[in-house]
């Protein structure tokens, strides 16, 4: 259960902190290139590690599908 609260916590920063990438970059009149790329850096680190999340859920809930579809289908 630890785990779970952990990976949500996780999503839920990642997305969080992509958000505010994306603010950062909405409120600068001039973009300091360095910075900005640093930026892109954490938002793709960010994207990666979301999207392999994302994906473990999906399986999750395939894998809760499946056992309530066995279930009805032994009643």
């Amino acid at each position: 259960m630890t785990e779970e609260k952990s990976n949500v916590k996780n999503l839920s920063s990642n997305l969080k902190h992509l958000s505010e990438i994306a603010d950062w970059f909405d409120n600068q009149e001039e973009v300091d290139i360095e910075e900005g790329l640093k930026k892109v850096k954490q938002a793709a680190v960010l994207i990666s590690a979301s999207k392999e999340r994302l994906k473990a859920i999906e399986n999750e809930f395939e894998e809760i599908k499946k056992e309530v579809d066995i279930e009805e289908n032994n009643d």
